[in-house]
């Protein structure tokens, strides 16, 4: 089982799950799962997945007090081993359209931004108080820029700024703090009709990244071999990433 230090001997380790409903979430929560993990899953959505260590919360994340009451809550019982935050949107607009589309800019802020740091703000002191946690931040593997996704693109390179410096700060006290960063993954994402003037680019290995294969990343980083790596951001990109 690739799980992170526990609270002792058998204790089950605990895990929360932002954007827990579909994508690369549920994939990250249904993995977690087989491996023995007790899994919060904290998603806007209804819940989809059914397993006896599966506890769902329906809560906005870009709603503070909603939000700070759930991760409270779920704090008292004690810090998770681990933290994944997958929750996310992509909205698109090229230039000359931005300012038509500000809503959906502010609600990437939000959810990618704001509803991350809210979170990081309460987990990991407390992780840091256990002396031991693990998070992980699904991000973009257009991160440094991509037209006609800018807004999207700005969010989430502030995601990887703020993992980056959130390492740094717990660095020594056990914890872990790191990003994967997919290219286009066969998500529900794909087809949202928010990113209508934005097609996805298929990765040169000639089909989508699966959310399974990212899960697999991110459970490893949550496991023992991965206690050295920490403020990395790894791409899952299918050799997108390669000079062309």
């Amino acid at each position: 089982m690739s799980a992170a230090p526990s609270g002792g001997p058998g204790a089950v380790p605990r895990a929360l799950v932002t954007g827990s409903s579909s994508g690369i979430g549920a994939a990250v929560a249904t993995r977690l799962l087989a491996e023995g993990w007790q899994v919060h899953g904290l998603d806007i959505a209804e819940a989809t997945i059914v397993h006896e260590r599966f506890t769902a919360h329906r809560v906005d994340l870009t709603h503070a007090v909603a939000s700070e009451a759930v991760v409270s809550a779920l704090l008292a019982a004690g810090a998770p081993q681990a933290w994944v935050h997958a929750a996310g949107v992509l909205r698109t607009a090229p230039l000359g359209q931005l300012r038509e589309r500000a809503d959906d800019n502010t609600l990437m802020w939000r959810l990618h931004v704001e509803g991350a740091t809210r979170l990081a703000d309460a987990v990991l002191p407390a992780m840091a108080r256990a002396g031991q946690g693990r998070a992980v931040f699904i991000a973009s593997r257009i991160w440094p820029g991509m037209p006609g996704r800018s807004q999207y693109a700005a969010t989430k390179a502030a995601l990887v700024s703020l993992a980056r410096s959130w390492a740094a700060e717990v660095v020594g006290d056990g914890v872990t703090v790191n990003v994967v960063s997919p290219a286009a993954t066969d998500t529900p994402m794909l087809g949202d009709p928010g990113r209508a003037t934005s097609a996805p680019r298929l990765p040169p290995i000639g089909r989508l990244i699966q959310p399974g294969e990212v899960a697999a990343l991110v459970a490893f980083l949550l496991g023992p071999g991965a206690a050295a790596i920490t403020g990395q951001d790894i791409a899952v990109c299918g050799g997108a990433s390669l000079p062309t």
